[in-house]
């Protein structure tokens, strides 16, 4: 099923994917249900299948919806990076679908959004394996070698952090619809407290379980990591906080509970993750608290933004209807972190 306005126009895609020979005739498109940035698409043809990505519709703010930065960043991580999957093409011509779009491999398997899926026994035995392979895979991935395939084309790590604050400031200040008083003295306090940057590592910048692709034949196996389009290099402390902040716990607000299932029993806690994560990389997490704190103002903001285009009536999704309370929680975990000296509930 296709949401109502945002279908692809088959017949213009699939003369344009006829002129390139990895792709079968016959094709057919359906549209994945979950995500809330990029609009994700599983393409089949014949008995291949694809997986195309385009921006959402009435999208603003480019940066993290650029189809052709998130292709040539697959193409220099997958031969280094075995869970990224693999590009095929991109396409810079609008008139095919709208918008550039490109695709890339399909990895099957099992992905766990904000409910348990059909079938799958969530054990609390399970629950801890999934949790401790995933913050294993993100400590792989903070020290891949930058010097192999040239990750460091991938960004400039030097000040990385002051323009993350002040660019999601700016994109809050742009998106706002509410008055949130919380939002604004955690963008104050962010200014006033940016760190020295002690490790420049390859960044995801989303990684969460929603991004985790889970073997059908081994549910704690990590097969894939998808949505790579904000990754970059830069202070790992900043991917690491986007991964707590997106570490929901029992006792968080519960308007927080769709970001995971890692409230479920038998994950690890966001002190244990912190602490998992510190052992296996060695890197130093003293300051954890700038970051967790910066990872929830910018997830209310990316909420912020999506529900300011639903307001807007750019996007008649009827799951961003509620977004606002969304981003009033997560300013709310913020703050909680500061008021309490602590990132986790534990």
């Amino acid at each position: 099923m296709i949401r109502q306005g945002e279908s692809l126009d088959l017949g213009k895609l699939g003369e344009y994917l006829q002129q390139h020979p990895e792709f079968e005739e016959g094709l057919r498109i359906e549209q994945f249900p979950s995500g809330f940035s990029n609009l994700t698409y599983l393409l089949k043809c014949g008995d291949q299948e694809f997986v195309l990505r385009r921006p959402p519709i009435g999208a603003e703010v480019r940066g993290g919806h650029d189809m052709k930065r998130e292709y040539d960043l697959l193409t220099k991580i997958n031969p280094v990076c075995p869970y990224s999957p693999r590009p095929i093409l991109h396409c810079a011509d609008k008139n095919i679908i709208g918008d550039e779009f490109f695709i890339m491999e399909r990895v099957r398997g099992i992905i766990l959004r904000n409910a348990p899926p059909k079938n799958m026994p969530m054990t609390g035995e399970l629950m801890q394996k999934i949790s401790l392979n995933a913050v294993d895979i993100l400590c792989d991935l903070h020290q891949l070698d930058l010097d192999k395939n040239n990750l460091w084309e991938l960004g400039k790590p030097e000040g990385y952090v002051l323009r993350q604050v002040e660019g999601w400031v700016e994109r809050y200040d742009k998106s706002k619809t509410d008055q949130l008083p919380v939002m604004e003295s955690l963008g104050e306090w962010l200014r006033d407290n940016i760190p020295e940057s002690k490790a420049v590592t390859l960044l995801h910048n989303d990684f969460k379980y929603d991004n985790l692709v889970l073997s059908i034949d081994n549910y704690s196996e990590v097969l894939a990591v998808l949505d790579w389009e904000m990754a970059t290099i830069g202070d790992p402390l900043m991917d690491l906080g986007t991964t707590l902040a997106y570490w929901v716990e029992l006792l968080d607000p519960p308007a927080l509970k769709a970001f995971n299932l890692t409230w479920m029993p038998g994950n690890l806690n966001r002190n244990q993750v912190l602490n998992r994560y510190t052992e296996q990389t060695g890197i130093d997490t003293s300051n954890i608290h700038f970051y967790y704190v910066f990872a929830c103002f910018k997830l209310g903001i990316i909420c912020q933004q999506i529900y300011a285009r639903y307001k807007k009536g750019l996007t008649k999704d009827p799951r961003f209807a509620g977004l606002i309370g969304v981003v009033n929680a997560c300013a709310m975990n913020g703050q909680k972190a500061l008021d309490k000296g602590t990132i986790s509930n534990y």
